[in-house]
């Protein structure tokens, strides 16, 4: 069989579509653990990267933690994270956050700190404050980077997000291990397929959201 016999094999199983073990709740669980995720990498990384671009301080730092913060295994880390906490979704979620972080903390700080200056120093001439320079001034022209940061991790969330069945939770990534522990290559294509088919509706949904929140004149100049 090749893999789009697995697949329509997987696919074609009418238990496989309700129920615990159901692709909707598997793909409920797994969007719940990428957003999750997503959400506190973005806490984290967005207003760190955007005051450090802002001020010009503190970037060597920032470089150093986001290199450290790539360098990290993410399934060692779970292995870890599980061992020292044990089960839950805590385990999960660190790993996950501190593979989004990065991504999100060095193109928030460089998209700040390739705007044109001029504009910049017009707003603080005409009295403006250092944070409504951010927000109103630097930020539009940066929006378009800053997504490229939040695209970025949440792809690497997404497809991430399926070390969760490594400790006994849910998710998409259910298909893949249990399908490779009981040898039924149906659930590992199956499940490999959703998770990419994930990924690439990430990717589109981050492409409606930067045509939404760009505004027309920053997208031309951005080529």
């Amino acid at each position: 069989m090749n893999i789009l016999d697995y697949a329509h094999s997987f696919f074609g199983v009418g238990a496989h579509w309700h129920g615990y073990d159901g692709i909707p709740t598997r793909f409920a669980e797994h969007l719940r653990y990428s957003l999750e995720a997503l959400l506190i990498a973005a806490a984290i990384g967005l207003p760190v990267g955007l005051l450090t671009g802002h001020t010009g301080r503190g970037g060597n730092a920032l470089a150093l933690l986001a290199t450290a913060g790539r360098a990290l295994p993410s399934f060692g880390l779970l292995v870890l994270m599980f061992l020292w906490i044990g089960f839950g979704l805590l385990p999960v979620m660190i790993p996950l956050v501190v593979l989004a972080v990065p991504p999100i903390l060095v193109t928030a700080y460089e998209a700040v700190r390739s705007v044109d200056p001029s504009p910049v120093d017009a707003a603080r001439g005409m009295g403006m404050s250092e944070s409504r320079v951010l927000l109103q001034v630097e930020l539009p022209v940066a929006l378009p980077l800053v997504l490229s940061g939040l695209r970025t991790a949440a792809i690497q969330i997404v497809s991430t997000a399926t070390i969760a069945a490594y400790v006994s939770l849910g998710g998409l990534g259910r298909y893949i291990i249990d399908g490779l522990y009981q040898r039924n290559y149906d659930k590992v294509v199956g499940g490999a397929t959703l998770v990419a088919g994930l990924a690439l509706a990430t990717l589109g949904l981050f492409w409606a959201v930067a045509r939404l929140t760009v505004s027309p004149g920053v997208r031309r100049s951005g080529g």
